[in-house]
């Protein structure tokens, strides 16, 4: 449950703990910001990087969209900085950059804004390496919802890759469903690339 208001809102997460006699459960306040021009140094500082170990290989069959993971050889994966110029993004109505932070420290970030087909579309969610299964990711999947729901859009989309299996993984236990996937998007950039485009719905 969200607790706060304004420009400061938080999250009391539960995450159980085992003692030696009974488990007891350590309670993790998660804070999200709204980007302003104090914070906004944070803007980026995330380590984002991660292991790509496994893959989706896909089947498209009368309109519906499955997937196998298989393994992969490791390797390490980062994604370019985002590169948007962030005087943009304040105190804008179409558009929003929110932080979350864990005992005054950055644990990720959400950039977002409405879309050109009238969805919320998520550019960017990152949470850092130290702070990973911990709830950061549903805490700032959950005020995307309530951004796209205050602004009565119909709902999120977002792009991954079928090589980061976490993140497909993470939004499908999120109620996100998988809407379609490119098999050319990244071609331009690498013409032997196997990485695939997918993109995720989560409808209202």
């Amino acid at each position: 449950m969200w607790h706060g208001s304004g420009k400061n809102r938080y999250l009391l997460y539960g995450q159980p703990v085992k003692g030696k006699e009974h488990i007891v459960k350590s309670i993790m306040a998660i804070v999200i910001q709204e980007f302003n021009e104090q914070n906004r140094h944070d803007l980026n500082r995330c380590d984002g990087a991660f292991t790509v170990d496994s893959k989706l290989v896909l089947r498209a069959e009368d309109g519906v969209i499955s997937y196998a993971i298989v393994t992969v050889s490791p390797y390490q994966k980062q994604y370019p900085r985002s590169s948007i110029e962030y005087s943009t993004y304040i105190a804008q109505l179409d558009r929003g950059i929110f932080f979350a932070y864990v005992d005054g420290e950055l644990a990720g970030q959400l950039i977002l804004f409405k879309n050109w087909n009238g969805y919320a579309y998520i550019d960017d969610l990152a949470v850092d390496a130290s702070f990973r299964r911990r709830g950061v990711g549903r805490a700032l999947i959950q005020q995307a919802v309530t951004w796209a729901k205050a602004k009565k859009l119909p709902g999120i989309m977002l792009e991954t890759q079928n090589t980061n299996v976490a993140a497909s993984l993470f939004y499908q236990q999120c109620g996100f469903t998988l809407g379609g996937f490119d098999r050319y998007l990244y071609t331009g950039l690498e013409p032997n690339t196997e990485e695939i485009a997918l993109y995720w719905y989560l409808l209202f």
